[in-house]
């Protein structure tokens, strides 16, 4: 074959087809649906129409005379490939980098000596061509060196000035007044996802400085933030157990608190110099309000493990994950509490005391059977520990006012059960239906249909009607989608994920931290976090508590069932 007819192939592979309505589609109300175009000849400018054809997702300028490109190419935001090769362009605008859609832009063969830096915002971009330009040998060296493309974009990116503004102060909600009439406990409580080290990457975040991303960086951030709202209990997810002991712990000592932490089960089978990278859960509490009594920690896989029976889906879907939950068993203090203390009808004290869970669920979207089985397995030892405390301290306290008045019945301590973390979960989601109905189907959509799970459920979980998996608990969710649209947001995915969830009974929320405003994120075009300004891709929750004073045996700031 010639060398002409293999460059005639080429050409012809090449070659773009279009297919234009005649006169009878017109007429017969076709619609055209296209989404390319193509622009080539001679052309020295371009109409402002074209701007307005924020529809297409690809745009051919190639082989033309063009020396400059308008700004306005940054309202074409659906781009997916751009072609601005053969012209004679010596510079490109800034809004450029807003075409965050892009996965290739051809440049080759213009009069290219720099790249403005927001072209390091195109994170999506999987082909650059930038040959047949007189560029800088710094670029060139970068682009040059075998990473290429993403070695020069991560380049721009990290050297492009941030102009963005802080974002406003997140308001405050207030919801309702405390009761001034009787005893009560009034705490604020935090739930916050970090986002541990290990995972902040730029494969994960290519939209975010890869110095932003930095923990030496975001750690301050993240501190500031659960200093400036000094919560009185805060529940931490995806904290890595060396940042717990070396530098949560030590730091939030010195403001007045105290904290407990436990890693992922993995950690069990590690080698210390890795253990200290896994990341896990922590709940830190101010000592001045509270006293630790007892820490417990929740361990999915074990769990899955001893109640497996033999299902192959319990072992192989479940088993695996390492998730876990932790809660610790805080006393309140006396000077907890407003208006008086909490006594019973003969005069006596009633000790208080709230179950503090965190809890990490599996984050898998293809997993939601995971997520529900290991919520359902929280609320089972959730229960088992309530009934522990309540049977240890019945018996204790009927050997103690046996001794002290014989002819006195025994009164037991009131537990109240509040329940935090990143349960990976959308409001409509079968977690958040059981946690907050108290039930769910046991042919609930989310269990995939996967009939292996059935008989191992029944052991952790009350069957009252038939079909049907129950808890006891009486919860509900401190936060709804109207009040916060989404508590993670990064570029791929903005929901409601992160939830605190108090008892009906005995807690009634005074007020709540609102979102970061909407304008923000549009204004500055912030697609995702972390960003340089937000050092998490989750969003701290904070709710204020009022805590009624429970003293009916059994009572437990819920529904007991015996």
């Amino acid at each position: 074959m010639s060398r002409n007819s293999v460059k005639d192939k080429a050409e012809n592979h090449n070659r773009r087809v279009h297919s234009i309505m005649n006169q009878d589609d017109i007429a017969s109300g076709k619609r055209s649906n296209w989404s390319e175009l193509e622009i080539s000849g001679t052309i020295r400018n371009l109409s402002p129409e074209l701007w307005k054809l924020q529809h297409l997702t690809v745009l051919y300028l190639n082989n033309n005379c063009l020396s400059r490109i308008p700004a306005d190419i940054g309202k074409l935001h659906n781009l997916q490939h751009l072609d601005l090769s053969n012209n004679k362009l010596r510079s490109l605008p800034s809004e450029l980098g807003d075409l965050i859609c892009l996965r290739e832009l051809q440049l080759n063969n213009n009069v290219l000596r720099v790249l403005p830096y927001e072209i390091g915002k195109l994170f999506q971009l999987q082909i650059l061509g930038l040959k047949g330009n007189p560029l800088t040998k710094e670029i060139l060296n970068l682009y040059g060196d075998g990473m290429g493309t993403s070695k020069l974009l991560a380049y721009m990116l990290d050297n492009l000035t941030v102009t963005t503004a802080h974002p406003p102060q997140r308001p405050w909600i207030p919801l309702t007044r405390p009761n001034r009439s009787k005893p009560a406990c009034i705490f604020t409580v935090m739930c916050y996802n970090i986002l541990c080290d290990k995972f902040a990457t730029r494969q994960m975040y290519g939209y975010c400085p890869g110095w932003a991303l930095q923990w030496d960086y975001r750690k301050k951030g993240i501190l500031n933030e659960i200093r400036h709202y000094a919560a009185d209990i805060i529940s931490l997810q995806e904290v890595e157990t060396d940042q717990f002991h070396n530098f949560f712990l030590p730091e939030l000592k010195a403001d007045g608190y105290d904290g407990i932490f436990s890693p992922k089960s993995r950690a069990k089978t590690m080698a210390e110099n890795e253990r200290k990278y896994v990341d896990g859960c922590a709940i830190f509490y101010r000592h001045a309000k509270f006293t630790l009594e007892k820490e417990y920690l929740v361990e999915f896989n074990q769990l899955a493990m001893a109640q497996a029976e033999g299902s192959d889906d319990m072992l192989n879907r479940v088993m695996p994950k390492d998730n876990i939950g932790l809660a610790a068993l805080l006393r309140t203090n006396d000077i907890a509490w407003e208006n008086g203390l909490p006594m019973d009808s003969s005069g006596q004290i009633v000790p208080q005391r709230i179950l503090v869970c965190t809890a990490h669920i599996h984050w898998d979207p293809e997993y939601c059977d995971v997520k529900l089985i290991q919520t359902m397995m929280l609320s089972h030892e959730l229960r088992v520990i309530l009934d522990e405390i309540a049977g240890s301290e019945s018996s204790l306290s009927y050997r103690m006012t046996l001794q002290s008045n014989p002819h006195k019945g025994a009164r037991q301590d009131a537990v109240h059960l509040l329940l935090c973390g990143d349960f990976n979960s959308l409001p409509d989601s079968g977690v958040v239906e059981f946690l907050t109905t108290g039930r769910v189907s046991a042919d609930h959509p989310d269990f995939k249909e996967l009939l292996g799970y059935k008989s191992c459920l029944k052991k952790i979980s009350p069957c009252d009607r038939p079909n049907e998996y129950t808890h006891s608990f009486k919860l509900a969710s401190a936060y709804s989608a109207d009040v916060m649209a989404f508590t993670n947001f990064t570029y791929d995915f903005k929901g409601i994920i992160d939830y605190i969830f108090y008892p009906r009974m005995t807690m009634t929320p005074l007020g709540l931290l609102g979102p970061l405003a909407h304008d923000w994120f549009r204004d500055n075009k912030v697609v995702g976090c972390p960003h340089p300004h937000v050092p998490s891709d989750h969003f701290p929750l904070l709710v204020e508590l009022e805590m009624t004073a429970s003293v009916s045996p059994n009572m437990n700031g819920l529904i007991v069932r015996r």
